[in-house]
C-alpha cells in the first residue's frame, strides 16, 4: 500500500509549502471546467503505441514486480501501451508536479498516472494538480466498480468527485505467533490484559510510522468509535478531549510494552524484524496477506497467524490519479482501465504476487470472472475475505490524523 512508508510529517510540511505557493480558492468542478478537462476523453486508439509514466512508492519489490510483469503485459495486450514505472515517494511526486505547474508546463508534464491517496490527494486537489473527473470514462469502472460505495466516493473523508480511481484495498490486522499465544485478544481491554500477563512481548512503531499510527487509530475506534470523529473539525483541543480515553489506555499499556515503553521501534520494518527474531510475539500490518507472504519466504515462523478485533479494524482504499498536465491523457486512462480489469485485480490479489485486496464488486462480475478470484490461493495466515469485509471499519478523516499523531507524541511518547 499503498504509501505505508510515507512520513505524514513530510506531508504536513509540504501542505504548508503548497498552500503558501499556490493556494486555490475553489476546485475545478463547474460544468464549464469539467467539459474543459474532458476534451481528451476515452480514446484507446490514441493511446496505442504510447508510453505511460506511472509514479508511485517503489519500496515494495512485490509491487514493483507486479507492475513490471503482469500489469505491463496486460496493458500491452489490451491497449498496446508501454508502462514506464518511476519509483518515487509521494512528497517528491507532488513537489515535481507543483514545480512543473509553476514553470507553466501545461500539457507535457512528467506524471501521467500517480499512486496517491489520503492527505496527499487532498493536497493535490487543493493545488489543482490533477486531471478530471475521469472515472466515468473508464469502461471497467462502469462495469465492475460500485460507484455508490462510500470508499469510492471519499478518500480519508475527502470527496473524490471522479478525480481518482480505486487501485486496491488494505486493512489493518494483528499478526501473532500461535506457538506462544493460544487465545488472542478480541478487543483493546483484552489486549491490555494480555500485555500485562506477557510483559515485553508486544509493542508498536512510533509515530508517524503509517502502521503504528493505524494501531493507535484502531484503539481509538475500538474504545470510542469512529462516528465521534466523522464530522469533527481539525481543532487540536477538540480532538484531544475526544481521544483522551485512548491516550489514557496507551499510557496504561506502555509499561508492559517492549523496553517497558521507554522507546518504540522506529518503523514497521523494524517491528517485523523483532517479531521474526522472536523478541516480540505480536506484530501488525495494513496488509492482511503480509503474514502468509512472509511465511512463504521463511521470514516469519510457520506458526504465524492473523486476527482482528471483534468490532473490526480500519481499512482504506488506495487510488490512482492522472496529472493535470499529463501529455498522454488517453494512455493514462487506458492504463487505469487496465488496472481495473478483473485479470489485473485478481493477479495482484495473489499473496505470492502482491496480496493487494481487490476493489471490484464481486456481484458485478461474471461467473468466469468470479472464478479468477475464487481460485486465488490464500495462505494459512490470511483471514477470509468475508471476515475482512464484515469487520472493516472506516478510516479517520485525513485532517485528524496528524493531530492524533502529535497528541500521541506529546502525551504518550514523552
Amino acid at each position: 500500500m499503498y504509501k505505508k512508508n510515507i512520513l505524514l510529517a513530510c506531508v504536513l510540511a509540504l501542505l504548508l509549502l503548497l498552500s503558501a505557493c499556490s493556494h486555490r480558492t475553489d476546485n475545478p468542478t463547474t460544468e464549464a471546467e469539467k467539459q474543459e478537462t474532458q476534451t481528451e476523453s476515452w480514446n484507446p486508439e490514441a493511446a496505442a503505441g504510447t508510453t505511460v509514466t506511472f509514479y508511485g512508492w517503489g519500496g515494495s519489490q512485490q509491487t514493483n514486480s507486479w507492475i513490471d510483469g503482469q500489469l505491463t503485459d496486460l496493458a500491452k495486450e489490451k491497449y498496446d501501451i508501454t508502462i514506464e514505472r518511476v519509483g518515487m515517494n509521494i512528497d517528491e511526486v507532488l513537489n515535481l508536479m507543483l514545480g512543473e505547474k509553476q514553470a507553466g508546463i501545461k500539457d507535457n508534464g512528467s506524471v501521467d498516472v500517480v499512486w496517491i491517496n489520503g492527505e496527499n490527494f487532498y493536497t493535490a486537489r487543493e493545488n489543482d494538480l490533477l486531471y478530471g473527473p475521469f472515472t466515468d470514462q473508464l469502461p471497467n469502472f462502469s462495469a465492475y466498480v460500485d460507484a455508490t460505495d462510500p470508499e469510492v466516493q471519499t478518500d480519508f473523508g475527502h470527496p473524490i468527485d471522479g478525480y481518482e480511481a480505486p487501485y486496491g484495498k488494505a486493512q489493518f490486522v494483528f499478526i501473532y505467533d500461535s506457538h506462544h499465544i493460544t487465545d488472542v485478544p478480541r478487543n483493546s481491554e483484552e489486549l491490555l490484559s494480555w500485555a500485562k500477563e506477557n510483559p515485553g512481548r508486544f509493542t508498536y512503531a512510533a509515530m508517524p510510522d503509517f502502521t503504528g499510527s493505524a494501531f493507535v487509530r484502531n484503539i481509538i475506534s475500538d474504545l470510542i468509535g469512529y462516528e465521534t470523529f466523522a464530522e469533527m473539525a481539525p481543532d487540536k483541543e477538540t480532538v484531544h478531549e475526544a481521544i483522551q480515553p485512548a491516550l489514557d489506555y496507551l499510557n496504561e499499556l506502555a509499561p508492559y510494552l517492549w523496553n517497558e515503553g521507554r522507546s518504540y521501534p522506529a518503523d514497521t520494518p523494524q517491528l517485523a524484524n523483532m517479531y521474526a527474531d522472536g523478541e516480540i510475539w505480536m506484530h501488525m500490518s495494513y496488509n492482511p496477506n503480509e503474514a502468509s507472504g512472509k511465511m512463504e519466504t521463511g521470514e516469519f515462523p510457520a506458526s504465524t497467524r492473523t486476527f482482528l478485533f471483534d468490532k473490526g479494524t480500519i481499512g482504506n482504499t488506495h487510488f490512482v490519479a492522472i496529472g493535470k498536465n499529463s501529455g498522454n491523457i488517453p494512455g493514462a486512462l487506458a492504463l487505469i482501465d487496465t488496472i481495473l480489469s478483473p485479470e489485473a485485480q485478481a493477479g495482484k490479489y495473489d499473496p505470492a504476487v502482491w496480496g493487494d485486496m481487490p476493489v471490484l464488486t464481486y456481484e458485478m462480475l461474471s461467473e468466469e470472472q468470479q472464478r479468477l478470484f475464487d481460485d486465488v490461493p490464500q495462505g494459512p495466515a490470511t483471514p477470509e475475505l468475508k471476515e475482512l469485509q464484515e469487520k472493516r471499519l472506516p478510516e479517520m478523516p485525513a485532517h485528524l490524523v496528524p493531530i492524533i499523531e502529535e497528541l500521541w507524541n506529546e502525551n504518550v511518547a514523552s
